[in-house]
C-alpha cells in the first residue's frame, strides 16, 4: 500500500472493508465510527468488476447538499422521487442512490487512478441507500453504501478534497500509517 502520511488534525476518512465500518479521524483521533456495506463482490479495482476498490482516494465532488433525506438521484442527479418502500417494491431491482453522495477519485496510479481501474471513471461513492438495507454485511455494487441519518453527518463534516483509504483489515490503516 502506497503510505500517504497525514497531517495532525487532518480529517481523514478510513475505510475497513473486513469489519464493514468507516471512521472519519482527526489526525490519530476517531471522530465518529459508522457501519457501511461495500461491494457483495468484494474488493477489486478493475472496471465492470462491481468491487470496492482499495487503496487511498479523495473525494471528488459532494453532491446533494440540500436535497431532502431519502431522495433519489440516478447518474448524480436528483430524480424528485423521495424513496419509500412503495417505490422499492415498484422496483425490486434498482440500486437505490439516496441522499448525499461522495463521489470517489483514486489517488494512486495504476492502482485505482487511471485506464481500466479508474475509481472515478467506475462512479464509485459513499452514499445513503434504504435504511431497511443490510448493513456491517457487503451487499452494494462496489460503492460504500450508509444509513440516510449517517451519510448526512458524514457528508457535513467533509470537504471535496478529503482524503479516503479503503482497505481490508489485514492492510495497514490510517492510524498504522501515521507511526
Amino acid at each position: 500500500m502506497t503510505n500517504i502520511n497525514t497531517q495532525q488534525n487532518e480529517l481523514v476518512i478510513d475505510i475497513d472493508v473486513n469489519k464493514q465500518q468507516l471512521a472519519l479521524l482527526s489526525g490519530d483521533i476517531v471522530v465518529s465510527t459508522y457501519e457501511i456495506s461495500t461491494a457483495k463482490n468484494g474488493v477489486g479495482q478493475q472496471n465492470g468488476s462491481e468491487c470496492t476498490p482499495l487503496g487511498w482516494h479523495s473525494i471528488r465532488a459532494k453532491i446533494g447538499a440540500q436535497a431532502k433525506e431519502n431522495t433519489v438521484f440516478v447518474a448524480r442527479r436528483d430524480t424528485g422521487e423521495i424513496f419509500t418502500e412503495a417505490l422499492r417494491q415498484q422496483q425490486p431491482d434498482r440500486d437505490w442512490i439516496l441522499t448525499r453522495i461522495l463521489w470517489l477519485s483514486g489517488l494512486e496510479q495504476g492502482k485505482n487512478r487511471g485506464g481500466e481501474v479508474d475509481t472515478m471513471r467506475r462512479y464509485i461513492y459513499i452514499h445513503g441507500c434504504p435504511d431497511g438495507d443490510s448493513f456491517a454485511t457487503p451487499s452494494s455494487h462496489g460503492c460504500v453504501k450508509m444509513r440516510n441519518k449517517d451519510i448526512i453527518q458524514l457528508f457535513d463534516s467533509v470537504d471535496a478534497g478529503t482524503r479516503v483509504l479503503i482497505h481490508e483489515a489485514n492492510s495497514r490503516s490510517v492510524k498504522q500509517e501515521n507511526q
